[in-house]
């Protein structure tokens, strides 16, 4: 019984009173937003026109991939028409053959899959790094004290990213 006398001293009940009412007026001064990133990429015209280029940039290699996949599949589907008749050394001379297209064409698919990931990553980090700038003048502008990017959940009156985007496409620095 002492013990629970003591928790609910009246000295310590207004020290934990006191300690709440300063934190919730911390918490009323303490403004937050958030940058739905993906928008960012999706709707910035910077983000729109680095598509372009990649599309542009890689458009002959991907139909070169695509031709690729379909002569594979017509000389896989001869091959299947035709192997019951076939000699067994023409049969395992053009098995091989398919396996080794097989495997130039997972590679050239797979090199070109890096190839066109890593140019992509270099556009959109342009773009996160000019976005960062314009969230920071945002930020100072408007007195936040905290910006995040990525959250599970974030109440639509702390999104910023309209006026990212406002900065971003009206050529903000």
């Amino acid at each position: 019984m002492k013990t629970l006398f003591r928790l609910f001293n009246p000295r310590h009940l207004a020290v934990v009173v006191l300690g709440l009412s300063a934190l919730a007026a911390v918490a009323q001064d303490f403004r937050i937003g958030f940058v739905n990133t993906d928008r960012i990429f999706r709707e910035a015209n910077m983000a729109k026109a680095a598509q372009t280029k990649l599309e542009q940039e890689f458009s002959r290699r991907e139909k070169e991939i695509q031709s690729l996949a379909s002569q594979l599949k017509s000389a896989s589907e001869k091959f299947e028409r035709e192997s019951p008749t076939l000699p067994d050394a023409q049969r395992v001379t053009r098995q091989r053959q398919l396996v080794e297209q097989d495997r130039d064409f997972q590679r050239k698919q797979r090199e070109f899959q890096e190839d066109l990931n890593m140019r992509k990553n270099e556009e959109l980090q342009g773009v996160l790094e000019r976005a960062n700038r314009i969230i920071k003048q945002v930020a100072e502008a408007e007195k936040y004290d905290l910006v995040i990017q990525e959250a599970v959940y974030i109440n639509p009156k702390h999104d910023i990213t309209d006026k990212v985007l406002a900065g971003l496409n009206g050529g903000g620095k």
